[in-house]
């Protein structure tokens, strides 16, 4: 299952761009500017046809999202039907249209998953409490430290922590903060540890308890999984609310809009620093990104659709960013240029786009870089 929510979640990934690209091709059609070509997936070309619409629809071998291609993308153009051509007001919302595209994507899955059980990924997520029930909460063991009482336990990432304590008086664990105080109580005692395992490859849980002894420990670091029982541990929380969903879904856009902007002025303060190491714990590149939908698969569904949100709605953010290779940037310049009452010519445009495209190239490499480093 797995497996298949894993496959689910990278069609979902690059289904995210080709739909931004879909916002543009939307909005030019109806806008009179020609398209002419939509693409799904990048060149080299495999398939291709010329539709009665006059554009060229084509399937491309790299599957890493989309693209479409206008008539007269040049802010010089001046041929009729190119984008060129078109009014300021036109280029804007064509410009705009897949970032609208991936926002609309974003309030679905939340408002979808705000219905029928929305995970919570960060402290005081938001929420109408009036509105909202919490209809999982479980203790989850998040990582385990070789040759620990856990590990001898049988532990594993993500097995579900259910009592601890001496025979016939074992206390039930409720919260994550619980662990390192109940395990500090008993340091040097006789325990036994309940626990729920989900067998590998399957949706069968199986129950389980193990006898294990809590050493002290002088180094007892719960940030490094160490402690009296070497095991450290993190809730995996579910609310549902009924008429309040779009309401909830709204907020969590506002909400880890406000998360991603901190985390981008966060790593730009520390690059220029000279604190590579914390800038590059803000972002995550393509292999991040599988790694992410790699452990929201192993939760279940409902994890994968808001790791899904979250990224489409990072995908309007990033585009409405004045980075000129980009739709924000593209449409900052066309507005700067009306301000000084001069059209970039079609070469400066190239220049300056084709400048901009490769940087990011190389943020795209070097990210990836970091990200093969912190997961391998």
């Amino acid at each position: 299952m797995s497996v298949f929510l894993l496959i689910l979640g990278l069609v979902l990934f690059v289904g995210l761009v080709v739909i931004h690209e879909f916002g543009h091709f939307l909005a030019a059609r109806r806008n009179g500017v020609e398209v002419e070509e939509f693409g799904i997936g990048f060149p080299p070309k495999a398939w291709s046809k010329k539709t009665k619409g006059g554009f060229i629809f084509s399937l491309n071998w790299l599957p890493i999202g989309g693209f479409v291609r206008l008539k007269g993308e040049s802010d010089a153009a001046t041929a009729k039907g190119s984008l060129g051509a078109a009014s300021t007001w036109t280029k804007s919302k064509i410009m705009l249209a897949g970032v609208a595209m991936n926002l609309a994507v974003a309030f679905g899955l939340l408002t979808v998953l705000a219905w029928v059980g929305m995970p919570q990924l960060i402290k005081n997520q938001f929420t109408v409490q009036s509105d909202t029930k919490i209809v999982k909460n479980e203790v989850l063991v998040s990582a385990v430290e070789g040759g620990s009482p856990a590990a001898k336990a049988g532990l594993q990432p993500r097995d579900r922590l259910l009592s601890i304590g001496p025979v016939g008086s074992e206390e039930k664990i409720d919260r994550a903060s619980e662990l390192p105080v109940l395990t500090k109580k008993y340091q040097g005692r006789e325990v036994i540890v309940r626990y729920q395992h989900k067998v590998k490859g399957s949706d069968r849980i199986d129950s389980k308890q193990a006898t294990v002894q809590l050493r002290a420990q002088k180094d007892v670091d719960a940030g490094k999984v160490k402690g009296y029982f070497g095991a450290g541990s993190s809730e995996m929380v579910m609310t549902r609310s009924t008429w309040s969903a779009p309401v909830v879904a709204g907020g969590l856009i506002g909400q880890f809009t406000a998360e991603t902007f901190r985390g981008l002025g966060t790593a730009l303060v520390a690059v220029f620093q000279g604190e590579g190491s914390r800038a590059a714990e803000q972002v995550s590149g393509p292999v991040g990104i599988v790694f992410v939908l790699k452990g929201s698969s192993l939760l279940g569904l409902q994890y994968v659709l808001m790791i899904i949100a979250i990224i489409s709605l990072t995908l309007a953010i990033m585009n409405v960013l004045p980075i000129p290779a980009l739709d924000g940037g593209r449409l900052f310049m066309v507005l700067l240029s009306r301000m000084f009452g001069r059209r970039l010519s079609q070469e400066m445009e190239e220049r300056i786009v084709g400048a901009s495209f490769i940087f990011l190239l190389f943020l795209i490499v070097l990210i990836t870089c970091i990200d093969v480093k912190r997961f391998f």
